[in-house]
């Protein structure tokens, strides 16, 4: 999850980077040492009970759905085939470890991550997010599934993409950016 740093442009003017993002996830060695700004120090995400998502989902998930195969990884999150118990339904369920969140900024990422999904609108090209949970342990996004893989790894698979064809992906992308803005 970026962030973009106005920079000035070379004729004056504001232009966005972001090339030049501050890094705030330091590892630290020496135990005694702390970094001296506020966006560097490590909150106690261990030592507390950390609350992340705002109305998650009542009960616990294991009462729902059956998380199965791991289906990628993330910086935070492991993402796995879920079915809910009722319906026989498969979804996917991004597991956040709370240990994983060892920043208030990574802890306001989650939250934003999960605040956008819920607004987000309905289309076909948009992953459709369905509920939150959240326990001690981890915090659980279920979604939609979506089995065609990654747009990159198709995209190098393919090798040559004619005009036409490359026209058509952009419009598609630019689609989604249309309704989500």
């Amino acid at each position: 999850m970026g962030s973009c740093v106005s920079t000035q442009g070379k004729h004056g003017g504001r232009k966005k980077s972001k090339d030049h993002h501050i890094n705030t996830k330091h590892k630290i060695n020496d135990q005694n040492h702390e970094p001296n700004t506020p966006t560097t120090r490590r909150s106690s995400v261990t030592s507390r009970q950390l609350t992340v998502v705002t109305n998650p989902s009542p009960g616990n998930i294991f009462d729902k759905y059956e998380l199965g195969k791991e289906l990628g990884r993330g910086e935070f999150g492991v993402t796995h085939r879920c079915v809910e118990l009722k319906t026989g339904e498969a979804f996917a369920c991004k597991k956040i470890a709370k240990t994983k969140l060892r920043t208030e900024i990574d802890i306001q990422d989650v939250r934003r991550e999960v605040q956008i999904m819920r607004h987000l609108p309905e289309h076909p090209n948009i992953v459709s997010f369905r509920e939150a949970y959240e326990d001690r342990d981890a915090v659980y996004l279920v979604m939609e599934l979506c089995e065609g893989g990654e747009l990159f790894d198709r995209i190098v698979a393919k090798g040559h993409y004619t005009e036409r064809a490359a026209a058509n992906v952009a419009k598609t992308i630019l689609e989604v950016c249309k309704v989500m803005y």
